[in-house]
């Protein structure tokens, strides 16, 4: 599991390395954005603090009157985390700030722009007033945050379907074999690019009684050709980074549900026929309340009905592990 050193920046420092991404030659990047980019594009995942000027009951984390304290510049910092919904001395993976930029900043002139003609003291940034910016949201994070490449995801889906057929025990994590069965009563079958699910299915319906570990995270048995995992630290960071905290909590409500803990073995007609029986809709184990900007925001958290997938994949394996035993 790899280390990031985190960074601290002030908020505009973020914005302008988004902003960047939109000027025509690269070369008049100052160094200071360059380093923040290159940092980002090679670990997205990397804690950063976003610290700035703010008094009253945020003093604590404020950074001093050389740095950022004039009140334009105090302005623009907190209109920033104003627009993302963060707080001064906030720290959240590069990700999740990098998407929250592009998702709830649409214009820059309001916030980097300069105040009343010849008051010096709100003079803002010249580019706040040309097209950088929008050219930058045209491009989207992925300019910053590179996605996985299919060349990548293609090996990983081979070679991990390869090491699932001769495991003596499948590794999942608890909370997507309740993905599985939603999946299959949406109708879908293998080949699937996206996850091992349907396969794990296949196999079970053909031998129920290989073995299935509860594990941690996105483990690549299962999770491996995931256009959303982040294989150096073996994680999910779907819904804009933000598929960690979610994903987490559905494995533990999933696996409490099950009696089960990290690590628990069982064979699968054992552990499907738990999931059946004992969870009977989804709400319980998926739904999360927080709507976007949040940490905890997810799609199919955000449904208010239980899944009719889940209802239909459940009563169609239900009747397939009866006619098994």
């Amino acid at each position: 599991m790899p280390k990031y050193s985190g960074m601290t920046l002030r908020p505009y420092q973020l914005l302008c390395a988004v902003c960047s991404m939109g000027q025509k030659r690269s070369g008049t990047v100052s160094p200071g954005i360059r380093k923040i980019l290159k940092a980002v594009g090679k670990n997205p995942d990397m804690p950063i603090t976003l610290r700035c000027n703010a008094g009253d009951v945020y003093l604590y984390q404020d950074t001093g009157k050389a740095n950022g304290a004039s009140e334009y510049e105090m302005k623009r910092d907190l209109e920033i985390l104003h627009k993302i919904n963060l707080f001064p001395g906030a720290t959240l993976p590069a990700r999740i700030i990098i998407n929250r930029i592009y998702d709830r900043i649409e214009d820059v002139s309001q916030i980097c722009g300069s105040g009343p003609a010849g008051v010096s003291a709100w003079k803002g940034c010249p580019k706040a007033e040309v097209d950088n910016y929008k050219k930058a949201r045209e491009k989207g994070s992925g300019a910053i945050i590179p996605p996985r490449t299919k060349r990548e995801m293609k090996k990983d889906k081979r070679e991990s379907l390869a090491a699932m057929y001769k495991a003596g025990a499948i590794k999942v994590r608890p909370h997507i074999l309740v993905c599985s069965v939603c999946q299959y009563g949406n109708g879908t079958m293998p080949p699937y690019p996206e996850d091992n699910l349907p396969e794990l299915l296949q196999l079970v319906l053909k031998n129920p009684d290989i073995a299935i570990t509860m594990a941690r995270c996105a483990d690549w048995m299962m999770c491996a050709p995931c256009p959303m995992r982040a294989p150096a630290i073996n994680a999910c960071v779907n819904n804009r980074g933000c598929g960690g905290l979610s994903n987490q909590v559905r494995d533990l409500r999933v696996m409490q549900r099950l009696g089960l803990t990290y690590g628990s073995t069982m064979n699968a007609r054992a552990v499907y026929k738990r999931i059946l029986e004992r969870i009977p809709g989804t709400l319980e184990m998926c739904r999360f309340d927080h709507g976007a900007p949040s940490v905890w925001f997810c799609g199919c958290g955000a449904a208010k009905t239980n899944s009719k997938a889940y209802a239909k994949g459940r009563k169609l394996l239900m009747a397939k592990l009866e006619k098994l035993n």
